[in-house]
């Protein structure tokens, strides 16, 4: 690996570094910093959106008790985080599990709908072929400007579907999209923090869902 592939993540390192003790702490430090960085941005996004947080967990709720189905979906590190998202549903370490898929796990589907109709409709082609009105439809996004995902945003507003998006920086277009019900804003430039704190948002957001089914069957 060359130099200059790390250096967007330690700047501080210098090509001709010789002293591994004066390295050593330094990335220790630039480690710390980065967690704390981390941490303070997941804490201020779960207290903001906290009450945001529980419409969505709610409107989910009332989806998968009438038998909707979860449906994520993401480009690049956010399509690993879709995956993570369908999993949680699916095999959740405590409670009820309900319906959950990633859009993007089936390689020969994606592949397929991306070289012959085109990649801005890889996740909407899917929704018009599985897609319910008790379903709903999870993007994530570190932009909120992804094409293909506000295509299929649209496309689950048109089939009745609850539409949650999940966004950095300002929220992007994503933000103002009349075709995303609930949009999940963390405010950072950072993609690897916004993805960090993405992920504690849909923890959290997973939970409140469990307390919103646990709640309803009592």
């Amino acid at each position: 690996m060359s130099p200059e592939s790390t250096d967007f993540l330690y700047p501080f390192i210098e090509g001709d570094e010789t002293d591994a003790d004066s390295l050593l702490a330094d990335l220790a430090r630039s480690a710390t910093a980065k967690w704390a960085q981390s941490q303070d941005l997941r804490t201020e996004t779960l207290a903001r959106v906290a009450a945001q947080l529980d419409q969505v967990a709610s409107a989910m709720a009332e989806r998968f008790a009438a038998g909707g189905r979860l449906f994520a979906f993401g480009n690049g590190g956010s399509a690993t985080d879709a995956d993570g998202v369908a999993q949680l549903y699916t095999a959740p370490p405590w409670g009820g599990a309900v319906s959950a898929r990633s859009l993007v796990e089936d390689q020969a589907v994606l592949t397929a709908l991306a070289n012959d109709i085109g990649f801005d409709n890889v996740f909407s082609r899917q929704l018009i072929a599985h897609g319910r009105p008790t379903d709903v439809a999870m993007g994530f996004s570190t932009s909120g400007n992804s094409d293909n995902l506000l295509v299929a945003f649209g496309q689950a507003r048109k089939q009745g579907m609850l539409t949650v998006g999940l966004a950095g920086i300002d929220g992007g277009r994503m933000a103002v999209d009349a075709s995303v019900q609930y949009c999940l804003v963390v405010r950072s430039q950072s993609v690897h923090r916004v993805q960090e704190a993405q992920a504690a948002l849909t923890s959290a957001l997973w939970a409140r869902v469990q307390q919103a089914l646990g709640a309803a069957a009592a």
